[in-house]
């Protein structure tokens, strides 16, 4: 056992105060805003990828049927196939409708809704630090903007990514067939791509979405809490999904709709929950400072 004295000890107090800190301050019910907001910014989110896509000039990736599943297994990789595919399939009759064009002549409103989530992810990182954002409502609003196309960039680079880089090595294995490259799988490339996005987005709206900057080292150990129970909540409700839900008795034709909504509800409660993590861990991080200090 980690002795109270001990700076590594924090990190299991931080851990075991985190879920009265979740349900005193209303963490589902903040989780729910998150996940009606990514739910209603999902859409218009991929036509915005799509769309800056196209003005890469990389429309005859995108467009390809193959390659375009690229780019959604970015956004839904690490979704449950049985929650993913309906949503999937939705998405992509949008985005083959568009042809990329729906962000050109509706731009304000596309930005607008695909930014919304990031609005409602910087109240709950807000409300978790009890902190307000000092600037004004133009300047948010203009940053999570900027975060929707700084994320359709990335979910647009991840995807080309997934493209070239399969390519490329079996280019490399047919000149080299004794390095065995072909034991690298498309499927194992696209799952590092999705993690590495999920992670630098994390990372990405801890530091610099809300108003107060902290430096990564004290972001560090929420993003890689939310991380793991991710991958674990998703593993769980994937084998609830399959072996005891029958949402379609409940809810008929959107069943698949809601089926998504619960499981982004339970990842929004997941984002809150490290959001706590990190500002009670940094509480206790400056109590301990503050006590040492004196006898310095």
């Amino acid at each position: 056992m980690i002795e109270n004295s001990h700076p590594l000890f924090d990190y299991w107090q931080a851990l075991k105060d985190s879920p009265s800190r979740f349900f005193n301050k209303d963490g589902m019910k903040r989780a729910s805003y998150v996940a009606m907001s990514m739910m209603l910014a999902i859409f218009p989110f991929c036509i915005l990828a799509l769309s800056i896509a196209v003005m890469l000039s990389v429309g005859q990736i995108t467009h390809n049927f193959g390659s375009m599943d690229d780019l959604l297994h970015v956004v839904f990789g690490s979704w449950p196939d049985e929650i993913a595919q309906p949503i999937e399939s939705e998405v992509r009759a949008v985005l083959e409708a568009s042809g990329g064009t729906t962000a050109t002549f509706g731009a304000l409103l596309t930005l607008l809704l695909a930014s919304n989530g990031f609005e409602a992810v910087r109240d709950v990182i807000c409300e978790a630090y009890h902190e307000s954002d000092p600037h004004p409502l133009w300047q948010r609003r203009l940053l999570a903007v900027l975060f929707a196309i700084g994320g359709a960039i990335l979910v647009t680079l991840a995807g080309i990514v997934g493209v070239l880089v399969p390519a490329y090595l079996k280019y490399a294995s047919d000149l080299a067939p004794v390095l065995h490259l072909e034991i690298v799988k498309h499927e194992m490339i696209a799952s590092v791509v999705t993690v590495g996005f999920l992670f630098f987005g994390l990372i990405a709206v801890h530091k610099w979405l809300p108003g107060l900057k902290r430096p990564i080292k004290d972001i560090l150990p929420g993003v890689l809490l939310t991380m793991v129970l991710w991958a674990l909540g998703a593993t769980a409700f994937d084998f609830y999904i399959q072996k005891f839900s029958n949402y379609s008795v409940t809810y008929a034709g959107l069943a698949g709709v809601m089926t998504a909504l619960i499981f982004l509800y339970l990842m929004a409660a997941v984002f809150v929950f490290g959001a706590e993590y990190n500002a009670r861990l940094g509480e206790l991080v400056r109590q301990r400072r503050q006590t040492k200090t004196p006898s310095e």
